[in-house]
């Protein structure tokens, strides 16, 4: 007897998804395996938002499939989201509160109280190095340290696939590579499957795959080196602006 395969943590099958006579996305296929950091690049407009509205259950594509674990939404959609951490591109945490008020604050609203809460609260804080900041008000932290806390919020519930749209803006570049080495981190460690949307190049340099999204449409997926030879290109960035057919700042 032959065992099937398990399923991907998360698989795309054609998705598709227009708004009017604009098409968002077309024929999206992507799996993102568990323990595998995943890069969604492509130039602001790709689609990267919409494919994560689509993943998360905000919107309903068109046509396709999304499945986390073998399981669509609809009937299943609780036990989807309750696998799913998300950051999304726009910042929502209390800036007014401490960064523990926010986290016991969402923890709730993911069914999580008492000493299960308190223990979660400092597990995910200890991941993301911020122990020190706990007590802070969100204001008072720098970008990254902001963008820290949100991802510890996602964590909470501790979700098998975690899903982060543009999470670097508005950070320096150090920010931006010390975030990236952290959850590159936690995924090594846990075992957590992660989509990574990027328009920053040097942001999945080190990515397992990177899947390259071009005006709606998945280009390619693969590694890094490999998309560079499939571009003939001398790097990655060279690559990326070789098969988006953008120029190259001089």
């Amino acid at each position: 007897m032959t065992l099937s395969a398990p399923p991907p943590a998360l698989h795309l099958s054609g998705v598709s998804k227009s708004y009017g006579g604009q098409v968002a996305l077309q024929g999206v296929c992507l799996d993102v395996q568990p323990g595998e950091f995943v890069g969604l690049l492509g130039p602001n407009g790709a689609g990267k938002s919409t494919l994560f509205q689509i993943c998360t259950g905000l919107f309903a594509p068109d046509a396709g499939q999304v499945q986390l674990f073998g399981l669509e939404y609809g009937k299943n959609s609780s036990v989807i989201l309750g696998q799913l951490g998300i950051v999304f591109q726009t910042r929502s945490l209390d800036a007014d509160t401490t960064v523990r008020a926010n986290l016991r604050f969402f923890g709730g609203l993911f069914g999580l109280f008492g000493r299960r809460l308190k223990e979660r609260v400092i597990a995910v804080a200890a991941m993301m190095d911020i122990e020190p900041l706990l007590d802070k008000p969100v204001r008072s932290l720098s970008g990254g340290n902001q963008r820290r806390a949100e991802i510890a919020r996602a964590l909470l519930p501790q979700p098998k696939v975690l899903l982060l749209d543009e999470p670097t803006t508005g950070l320096d570049a150090n920010a931006r590579r010390n975030l990236v080495a952290h959850v590159r981190g936690i995924v090594a460690t846990t075992g957590l499957a992660v989509l990574w949307a990027t328009h920053l190049v040097d942001e999945v340099a080190d990515a397992d795959r990177i899947a390259l999204l071009i005006r709606g449409e998945v280009k390619a997926v693969m590694p890094p080196a490999a998309l560079i030879a499939h571009a003939g290109a001398a790097d990655l960035t060279e690559a990326y602006f070789n098969l988006t057919d953008m120029k190259r700042p001089t």
